[in-house]
């Protein structure tokens, strides 16, 4: 659930800016684009949360070897090693990716006008996954005064050289549903900031290997 910078109030959801200045400058990866909402991403059949407000999907294109993005995105313990918003990430389980498969990480979330400086702890359960093909992941996001509950859907398609990685998730709770467009806008950086991070990546891991 990437993309939420601890907006413990409505007030600080009220503030774009002051949300964007924490979520930083994002970068749009190349080729990345957003799609209609009623256009959802499925693993196995079960997608997002229908019912929420807050939703977004976009994709990218990586010029790496599928099982090289595979695997950088399935390492939860090595997120923080190259994500640049996960401070700590560990599996609560042991063995391959798989439904039941569970983990937690945070994100460091600095101080602004409204919040002081804090952590937003997330757990997040596999529900559905086929390897090298799609993840589907669920759980609550919490910080003080905030909770998210999130639904997050990845798809890998080999195409022509390389892997189009699109994903999608929604976000409900009071606090994102109180300023949709605010927390739509938050969360379109954060899933953006994490392609842009896979992407640089997995193509200087595949670089590395040639």
């Amino acid at each position: 659930m990437p993309g939420i910078r601890r907006t413990g109030l409505r007030a600080a959801l009220s503030a774009i800016p002051v949300s964007l200045t924490v979520l930083g400058t994002a970068v749009v990866p190349a080729g990345a684009t957003a799609h209609h909402p009623g256009e959802s991403l499925t693993c196995r059949g079960k997608g997002v949360d229908p019912d929420a407000r807050v939703r977004y999907r976009t994709q990218t294109v990586i010029h790496a070897p599928l099982r090289t993005i595979w695997k950088a995105q399935t390492d939860v313990e090595r997120w923080p090693s190259w994500q640049t918003a996960v401070t700590t990430a560990e599996r609560l389980d042991h063995g391959p990716f798989r439904p039941g498969s569970a983990f937690r990480w945070t994100t460091p979330v600095p101080p602004n006008p409204h919040t002081p400086a804090t952590s937003l702890d997330i757990t997040s359960t596999v529900r559905q996954v086929k390897s090298g093909s799609c993840i589907r992941w669920t759980g609550p996001a919490v910080g003080e005064g905030l909770r998210i509950d999130g639904v997050h859907v990845w798809s890998f398609t080999r195409v022509g050289h390389g892997v189009r990685v699109s994903t999608e998730e929604t976000h409900t709770g009071p606090q994102v549903d109180a300023n949709v467009p605010a927390a739509t806008e938050i969360l379109r950086q954060g899933l953006e900031a994490w392609l842009r991070d896979l992407k640089t990546t997995a193509e200087a891991r595949a670089h590395d290997r040639a």
